[in-house]
């Protein structure tokens, strides 16, 4: 089932979108204000976010930008008013994926999600399996084996370990590794997230003093090479 997050602050807008979505047989939440938004978008990982642009304590276009920062793979609608092109203009400009102008027919937006979803999906093919050294993954079935031994990784070893390999080769900033495998609400230290990359490089690599594939950025955070540093 496809998940929704609607940040709207009209109520009666948020409460007829919500209604209509869950006939249609998405999985909805919404969020009445653009912090909350923002921090359900990072926890929750929806397929799709309908974010209208007047919202409080953070606007659409602030929400945006930090869900973009954060590559947050949701496809975003922007709700815009009607004629108010610049809005439009630098909603796609800041990644926004489409745009739909109050007041829409409902068939109007269907057909954009609709369309979203399919651009996304075309683009967004997760990598269910991942070999690097001896290392055998499976995310699917949730398991993993070193030179054909199984190997029990913790949910958040997984996630770590997922993102990691989602954006191999990037340099991953600490507060980015944090907010995307922990949420956004996250109150810990950067010493949890060090603790875990040292259980990922003790499980799976083949000296975790010298570690190849999970490599400290100095001053940044980490970096994951499949084939080894």
């Amino acid at each position: 089932m496809d998940s929704v997050l609607i940040i709207e602050d009209e109520p009666h807008i948020a409460r007829g979108l919500e209604q209509n979505l869950k006939f249609e047989g998405f999985s909805v939440r919404v969020a009445n204000d653009g912090q909350t938004g923002l921090e359900m978008a990072v926890d929750r990982q929806p397929d799709i976010i309908l974010l209208d642009v007047m919202l409080p304590r953070l606007n659409g276009f602030e929400v945006l930008r930090e869900l973009r920062r954060l590559q947050i793979a949701a496809a975003i609608i922007m709700l815009t008013a009607k004629g108010e092109q610049l809005d439009i203009v630098r909603g796609l400009d800041l990644g926004a994926d489409d745009y739909i102008t109050k007041p829409f027919a409902l068939s109007e937006l269907m057909a954009r999600i609709r369309a979203v979803l399919r651009r996304q999906r075309s683009h967004c093919v997760k990598e269910e399996s991942l070999s690097f050294g001896r290392v055998e993954v499976d995310f699917k079935k949730f398991s993993a084996t070193v030179d054909g031994r199984p190997i029990k990784l913790t949910t958040r070893e997984m996630e770590l370990l997922r993102l990691f390999v989602e954006r191999e080769g990037e340099a991953l900033p600490r507060e980015e590794i944090v907010t995307r495998v922990w949420g956004y609400d996250y109150e810990g230290t950067d010493r949890t997230l060090d603790n875990f990359v040292l259980r990922l490089r003790q499980k799976l690599e083949p000296d975790s003093g010298k570690p190849k594939h999970f490599v400290t950025v100095r001053g940044i955070g980490y970096r994951f090479l499949r084939n080894g540093a």
